[in-house]
């Protein structure tokens, strides 16, 4: 018999693992935001400062300070665009992609030390679960990221 899914319990259970997520992140000087910006420059490549500001959901006069301050902690720097060089693209340094690195390592030690404590169905089950949760996060083509038409 197949399960209905609940919008609102799975958006609860999405927020609480979020909020886990964010409890695991390393004690080290970078803030979830410059995290997040991060990780954006790192899936999507050189962006420009306004289409990291969408991707993050903030203006772009404050995605204009957080890149600065990326830039003088060295995890990010802009360049002119080649084709044309009015434009100014951020790019990931690497510095930057190595912070993500470690802190990505820290949370899946983390991750794994806490699946340890769940049965074999729940490992499973949450094993099987990944690829739509993929899927999910790529469903809403007004959302920035999202891969559908």
């Amino acid at each position: 018999m197949s399960k209905i899914l609940d919008g609102a319990v799975l958006a609860v259970s999405l927020e609480r693992v979020v909020s886990l997520l964010r409890r695991l992140a390393p004690a080290d000087d970078v803030s979830l935001t410059k995290a997040a910006t991060l990780r954006t420059l790192d899936v999507h490549g050189p962006c420009r400062l306004s289409e990291l500001a969408v991707r993050e959901g903030i203006t772009q006069p404050a995605m204009t300070q957080l890149v600065s301050r990326l830039e003088q902690d060295g995890y990010a720097e802009r360049r002119s665009c080649a084709g044309d060089a009015r434009v100014v693209m951020v790019h990931l340094t690497a510095a930057g992609a190595d912070v993500l690195r470690r802190r990505r390592a820290a949370r899946a030690r983390r991750m794994s030390e806490l699946a340890e404590h769940l049965s074999a169905e729940d490992r499973a089950a949450l094993a099987a679960a990944l690829p739509a949760l993929d899927r999910l996060v790529t469903t809403d083509p007004t959302l920035p990221g999202s891969t559908s038409v």
